[in-house]
């Protein structure tokens, strides 16, 4: 069996609580990401995806330089256990329409898995 453990990210970009939405988006850009997560106060609060800016800036009338990420941004963050098999997560992605999952030790964020994490061992075996 294949846990979420083995196949998330264990690095977190994150912005802090109230950044613009156009430095969210310069971060993921620049860092060649999808998704970075809000935090305040040493807390994840919300998480914001290049599907998210892109959407909510091409449909706003703000000058998005003034656009909190807090606009933006998906919360609450749907979450798994590290050692939930892979299938778990998937169920719950496709349950919950989205394609991040923050992913946790006990009760501390350790991680993100995305879908397109869930491909790796398929690739793998076709190697």
């Amino acid at each position: 069996m294949i846990t979420v453990g083995q196949l998330m990210k264990r690095t977190l970009a994150t912005v802090p609580a109230r950044v613009n939405a156009v430095d969210a988006a310069k971060l993921m850009s620049n860092c060649k990401i999808v998704s970075v997560f809000e935090e305040d106060d040493n807390h994840i609060i919300g998480l914001v995806t290049e599907p998210d800016s892109t959407r909510t800036l091409a449909e706003i009338d703000q000058e998005p330089p003034l656009l909190p990420v807090d606009a933006i941004m998906s919360k609450p963050i749907a979450g798994i256990d590290e050692r939930r098999p892979i299938t778990e997560a998937a169920d719950l992605m496709h349950q919950h329409g989205i394609r991040h999952l923050m992913v946790f030790k006990a009760e501390t964020v350790v991680g993100v898995l995305a879908v397109r994490d869930l491909l790796r061992p398929v690739l793998i075996d076709e190697f």
